[in-house]
């Protein structure tokens, strides 16, 4: 079977011996060296040829000058001067001086050059070090960021972000936060936000009418958020209204502040926000937004001074009765042409979509609300005019609002707070998050392509829609897999049987798994049933082994676990400690999360049934994952069988 055996160990250890004792003489070993027990039905690795050599692709425009390397399992390479020669050739022909620095929990190596490498010369330097038949794979040692999970303190309370039927946002912001791009809020301004300030742009007031602005003249380059408070009667009504710090709230989704410990985490925590103040005390003129449509942009608006940050993707929580009218036409069209996508909301009257504007106009993205539940909100506007759902909340249950930053004043601004709105308007800004999310990966993407982009990283409504809710629920992740040059995984197809996973017994191979160390996959007559089965860990050496498969697990399950055959050989004797470990994690792009362990102390002579309860996980596409870490003294292996998931 082609997988690293005990055996290495043997040769490691008879190397490290044979330098360490050169005063015995030729052949003479110390009387406490023991041979090494090896577990049953191991064997020597299979000659590995160049061509399976696993080379690493360097991220485009990075430099490096640290590789990590992963050895055959050979006497030579047992010794620092042996594994000298895997890079000797490779060395000279890319011109630098290379050393090893230190070997790894995993069994590699790390060592670096005397000068960055970048692109071709990198791809050169790995593709000569394959060619020296010594090693099994080599990677760069690429500079990591934290995989972001928030530690913004009331980020457990934004469900719309990391919840079962929220957008699957940690996952994309693996890949992406949005560094680079320019979202203009077109909405009431932005009042002062120490969970905002940070990523704000100097913006325009676009608000013509001085009364309406209450700011003492009209418009000016000061984007503040004066309020929109009204009395009673002053807008058309009999009603009164305090102010709603709508922009600032609309802002806070599309770009807070995030991993900042406190507050709240935005979808695009990156980016920057251009406010752009058109809406007022009683709402806003079509002329002032249209205006701050091609301002926006980047275009020219007469007695306007240029705008010197174009945005990339415009958000619009606004809308009203009507046709669209040439006039936001223009305006939209004029934006679309220098590049820039317009997310707009759907509106709030529970009616047909095509009845509003801008949500009727062409060249918008139109977005519709969709509650915790996973179904649309009840409030939402529907129809064949909608593109994609997003989380736009439900405040008639308490923490089911979109929560996100707000100002505290009744009327004019006073403290810095949070609340949870519910609306389009609050639905809008995740889409257009998102666009600054792809834009930052992808920035040459058209205002078109971002829409089949969106479109095309939907899911369906967890909870269904018959009204009409377009693609479906935004999917950050599915998204951003989808801009990374690679087609996301499939959804599993169930077998016969009712099981979500592929290949569960290992017949086919690697068929649906994934793998670290390519001599997981095991046949012969170790297996359970049938011939295939996958093995981790045995070398009797530091090292760790996971093998993966992504899984979907309904939302209409009343219950959901993983069962599995365990069989443990190992070397240990001890009957108290748990030298080496074996894992179940599920890792649902939130978090990884450990759901039951095994190890030495569970060897026997027959395979064990496993349970892992994965109730937690209905309604989510998860990553299952064994981990095998096996640490630097005696060996283990652990051998894995005839896996399910089922759910009912």
């Amino acid at each position: 079977m082609a997988r690293f055996s005990p055996l290495r160990r043997t040769l490691a250890v008879s190397a490290a011996v044979a330098i360490g004792c050169a005063g015995f003489g030729a052949g003479i070993l110390p009387a406490s060296a023991q041979p090494i027990k090896v577990p049953a039905e191991k064997s020597n690795p299979a000659p590995n040829s160049e061509a399976t050599v696993k080379i690493g692709p360097p991220v485009a425009d990075e430099a490096y000058d640290q590789f990590i390397v992963t050895y055959k399992a050979s006497a030579q390479n047992a010794g620092k001067s042996g594994r000298a020669k895997a890079w000797g050739k490779a060395a000279q022909e890319a011109g630098v001086s290379v050393k090893e620095l230190r070997s790894m929990a995993t069994g590699s190596f790390v060592v670096k050059s005397n000068k960055e490498l970048k692109g071709k010369d990198a791809d050169a330097f790995m593709e000569d070090m394959a060619k020296s038949g010594l090693i099994e794979a080599i990677e760069p040692d690429a500079m990591m960021k934290i995989s972001m999970t928030p530690n913004d303190t009331r980020y457990a309370e934004q469900w719309h972000y990391s919840g079962t039927n929220g957008m699957r946002l940690p996952s994309a912001w693996d890949t992406s936060t949005g560094s680079g791009s320019v979202v203009a809020v077109l909405d009431t301004g932005i009042t002062l936000h120490s969970d905002l300030n940070t990523n704000v742009l100097p913006g325009y007031d676009f608000v013509s009418n001085a009364t309406s602005a209450r700011d003492g003249n009209g418009r000016d380059s000061n984007a503040q958020d004066q309020g929109d408070w009204y009395a009673a009667g002053e807008c058309g009504g009999s009603d009164s209204g305090n102010s709603s710090w709508h922009g600032t709230h609309v802002a806070g989704t599309v770009a807070a502040v995030t991993d900042n410990g406190k507050g709240v985490a935005g979808v695009a925590p990156d980016a920057k926000l251009l406010p752009v103040r058109v809406l007022a005390k009683c709402g806003g003129s079509l002329s002032d937004i249209s205006d701050a449509i091609i301002w926006a942009s980047g275009g020219y608006v007469p007695g306007v001074p240029t705008n010197t940050n174009p945005a990339d993707t415009i958000n619009m929580s606004l809308g009203g009765g009507g046709a669209c009218g040439t006039t936001y036409q223009a305006a939209i069209d004029t934006a679309v042409s220098r590049g820039t996508s317009v997310i707009v909301a759907a509106g709030n009257e529970s009616q047909n979509a095509s009845n509003v504007r801008p949500a009727n106009c062409s060249n918008v993205v139109v977005v519709a609300a969709s509650n915790p539940s996973g179904g649309p909100s009840f409030y939402t506007n529907y129809g064949s005019a909608i593109d994609v759902t997003a989380p736009g909340g439900d405040t008639r249950y308490a923490g089911q609002g979109v929560l996100s930053t707000i100002n505290t004043g009744s009327t004019t601004p006073s403290a810095e707070g949070y609340a949870f709105y519910q609306g389009t308007s609050m639905a809008t800004p995740h889409v257009a998050g998102m666009v600054a999310l792809m834009k930052s990966k992808s920035p040459s993407l058209s205002p078109a392509q971002v829409e089949t982009a969106l479109k095309n990283g939907t899911r369906a409504m967890p909870a269904g829609c018959s009204i009409g809710c377009g693609t479906g629920l935004v999917d950050a992740a599915k998204i951003m897999n989808s801009l990374g040059g690679t087609t996301p995984d499939p959804d599993p197809e169930p077998e016969p049987s009712g099981n979500l996973l592929k290949n569960p017994g290992f017949e086919d191979g690697s068929t649906g798994w994934t793998a670290n160390r390519s001599d997981t996959f095991e046949t012969g007559s170790a297996a359970r049933t049938g011939n295939g089965l996958a093995g981790l860990n045995g070398w009797g050496n530091s090292n760790t082994y996971t093998l993966d498969q992504k899984v979907t697990i309904p939302s209409s399950a009343s219950s959901a676990e993983l069962k599995f055959h365990l069989r443990v050989l190992t070397d240990e004797t001890t009957t108290s400690y748990a030298y080496d470990k074996i894992s179940v994690q599920v890792i649902d792009g939130y978090g990884t999360y450990n759901m039951g362990s095994w190890s030495n102390l569970d060897a026997g002579t027959s395979y064990q049934e496993r349970t892992v309860n994965l109730n937690n996980f209905r309604g989510k596409t998860v990553t299952l994952r064994f981990k095998g870490v096996e640490d630097s003294a005696k060996a283990t292996v652990f051998r894995i069988d005839d896996a399910s998931v089922s759910a009912n």
